[in-house]
């Protein structure tokens, strides 16, 4: 029978962290890890969605025949311009 067993060493555990951290910053504590397990759990969520994406839902290229109206602008220019 292992320490993590007895209910005598989870008492002696919590009595430890509670005199190392207090009875305020242990909440504070045990809420900051619970809302980092919930982040790192939706990341390993997402990152193996991220494999499965299928062509439907990546974009299509736009194709046209018409030709693409381009300017360039000098940024001298427009910097007279603006002033």
């Amino acid at each position: 029978m292992g320490i993590t067993h007895s209910p005598w060493a989870w008492i002696v555990i919590a009595v430890v962290l509670l005199l190392l951290f207090g009875g305020k910053k242990l909440p504070d504590a045990a809420r900051g890890l619970g809302r980092s397990m919930r982040i790192f759990k939706s990341e390993m969520d997402e990152m193996k969605t991220e494999g499965t994406k299928t062509e439907a839902d990546k974009p299509a290229p736009q194709v046209t025949d018409k030709p693409i109206d381009v300017q360039t602008v000098d940024p001298q220019e427009a910097d007279r311009k603006s002033a």
